[in-house]
């Protein structure tokens, strides 16, 4: 995908194929660093996109081989600060409870909130010469967009607050081992591998994706009882259309099932 790299071009580029949308930040100017117009663009392309029956799957991207540089601190800001992060919380929100799986595809930095955002999408796919940092720290502020939440869960407390702490960087290989990717790939292999899972992810059965990331995200903070009573209500939701006997059907014959996630009633 071609990108501009002037100020006036549009800060989120977008395209779909067999139901997989590609999201490329678009700021190669300011190493994808997020403006206003920015966290707008990911927000109402979010929104859209959970109800679109074409979008299975989503990829997360920066242009020019860098991931996210995190919120852009150049120019003169406007608004109280309280008002200017709530509305950047949003975005937070849909990116972490939009019901499609999305995957980030993390090449050069993803720094701060432009680490969070990866950190809240389902899947992370680093290149192995990526960083990382949670930088706010050494920019005397607090982490923001969700990573409060986000890191402790995924990499342990004290993981989390010795990253918080220093706000050193870290390489790919390091996110690996502390559960904050999920894969690491060489970066001449990263486009491919990239395509070959959100494909994969677009064939299959999408209302029981959308349930598992749903019941899964639950999960986290439910109790067990609760957890129960979730499955099984996304259980039922799943008996309810045609994708299950759809699998059950090519189960038994050996076939390759085309998945529609159409209600069966």
């Amino acid at each position: 995908m071609s990108t501009e790299t002037t100020p006036e071009a549009p800060p989120l580029l977008s395209s779909i194929e067999n139901y997989v949308l590609t999201l490329t930040i678009n700021r190669p100017h300011r190493k994808n660093a997020m403006n206003r117009e920015a966290w707008d663009a990911l927000f109402d392309i979010l929104r859209s996109a959970a109800v679109d029956d074409d979008v299975r799957v989503v990829v997360l991207q920066g242009s020019d081989h860098t991931f996210c540089a995190g919120a852009d601190i150049s120019g003169v800001p406007t608004g109280h600060p309280l008002n200017r992060i709530r509305h950047i919380s949003r975005t937070a929100e849909a990116l972490f409870s939009f019901p499609k799986p999305v995957i980030a595809k993390v090449e050069g930095a993803a720094v701060g909130a432009g680490w969070n955002l990866a950190l809240c999408c389902d899947l992370v796919v680093a290149s192995s010469t990526a960083r990382f940092s949670a930088i706010f720290a050494s920019r005397g502020l607090s982490l923001d967009f969700g990573g409060s939440w986000l890191l402790p869960r995924l990499a342990g407390l004290q993981q989390a607050k010795r990253l918080a702490f220093f706000a050193e960087f870290i390489t790919a290989a390091e996110t690996k081992e502390l559960g904050l990717s999920t894969w690491v790939k060489e970066p001449d292999e990263i486009d491919a591998f990239v395509d070959e899972i959100a494909g994969k992810m677009a064939k299959m059965p999408p209302l029981a994706l959308a349930q598992n990331k749903e019941i899964l995200n639950a999960g986290v903070v439910s109790p067990f009882r609760e957890a129960l009573d979730t499955e099984t209500r996304a259980q039922t939701v799943n008996y309810a259309t045609e994708d299950a006997p759809i699998a059950i059907r090519a189960f038994k014959d050996k076939t390759d099932p085309t998945y529609t996630g159409k209600w069966a009633l």
